[in-house]
Parts: structure tokens; sequence; C-alpha cells
């Protein structure tokens, strides 16, 4: 029994680690295609809003460079904690762990070249404000990336959004509804993103 139960856990720690590789190896593609879509380049400041465990903040260090800057912002603790670990662990300097708000990102004024939000636009309970705060923080030529997917039948409803979602997910008209009315442009539109999701592009004039 013992034996069995030894093989069990090592199967299960086997896939486990299979499952970090593919995840590491899906953040860098898809950071690999965000950063030629944004121009990032060596020195460029990015955010990465809901940056969940960090896979894709940390995978676009590789493209900022040492002389560019990460921002990570959370508003869950406990990932909070375990990216401040992350972190602390790797020794990154040019990384910024940053407790994000409902209604704000609590990132500095002006500070980012680059902002993206990955499946998490979808969430926000308050969007108004917090597409305010985004602009806020982005550079004069800055961009926003949004990357998200339309509802989907089978998910539970986001508890909190607004009702014009539709479902778990949101409509991309809907993205760029609010944005634009927010005061950004739309620069692109990509609708072959990973996952069957999409990415629209804006920029702050």
């Amino acid at each position: 029994m013992n034996r069995k139960r030894q093989l069990l856990i090592g199967i299960g720690c086997a896939l486990a680690i299979l499952v970090a590789v593919k995840l590491r190896a899906d953040a860098a593609g898809e950071i690999e295609r965000l950063a030629t879509l944004m121009s990032w380049k060596t020195g460029t400041v990015v955010a990465d809003i809901g940056a969940g465990d960090g896979s894709y903040a940390f995978a676009a260090l590789d493209h900022v460079g040492l002389t560019g800057k990460v921002f990570a912002t959370e508003i869950d603790e406990k990932k909070l904690k375990e990216l401040r670990a992350e972190v602390k662990k790797r020794n990154l300097q040019n990384v910024a762990v940053v407790e994000s708000a409902e209604a704000d990102t609590n990132l500095p004024a002006a500070c980012c070249d680059a902002i993206f939000l990955r499946r998490v636009y979808h969430h926000l309970t308050k969007p108004k404000e917090f597409d305010a705060n985004l602009i806020r923080s982005l550079k004069p030529g800055g961009r926003l990336a949004i990357i998200d997917f339309p509802p989907r039948p089978g998910l539970d409803p986001v508890e909190g959004v607004p009702s014009n979602r539709g479902g778990h997910g949101i409509p991309q008209k809907i993205v760029i509804e609010e944005l634009t009315a927010a005061g950004l442009q739309v620069e692109k539109i990509v609708n072959d993103w990973p996952g069957d999701d999409y990415c629209v592009l804006f920029v702050r004039k």
C-alpha cells in the first residue's frame, strides 16, 4: 500500500511539473507576441494587471531588459504574498509588486509605456473608474492591450460586474466602447489570440 501511495504521489508531482513547464512555455509564447504587437524594447516599462502567479510578468522581463521595469499588480492577498516571495527568491530588482484595488490599479501616474490585462477585464466590477486609472498610469503614446474572451456557456457568472457583459466573459464591442469612451484610441484588433481569446490594442494620444 505504501509503495502504491508513493507511486501515485510521484506521478502527481511529475504531472504538476509538466503542467508548470507548459504554463511557462505558453506565457513565454504569448508574451513574445504581445511584445511585438506593443513594440516593447530594452528599457520599456510594462504593467501586468492581475498578474496571478506572475508567469506573464516574469516572461516580460526577457523583452524589457535590465533597464526596463515590470509592475505586477494583484488584488488577492495570497497571490500578492506569493508574487513578492518569488520576486525576492529570484532577486529581481526591476519587478515591482503592487496591491491594486477594485477601482484603482494603484500604479503611479504616467509610469508605463505599456499595460496589459489578460483575462482580467471581464472581472472588473467598476470598469469606468478602473479605466480612468489605467489611462492615468499610461505615458502619452503608451499602449494598453486587453486580452479577453466573449461570454462562454458553462462558466459561472462573475459576481458584481455590469449586466451588459452577457455572462462570464465580455463582448469585444463592449471593451472597445468603454475604453474609447475613457479616451483611448483603437490601434489594432487581433481575433486569433491563443486560447480562442481576442486582443484589442489601444493607444493613448
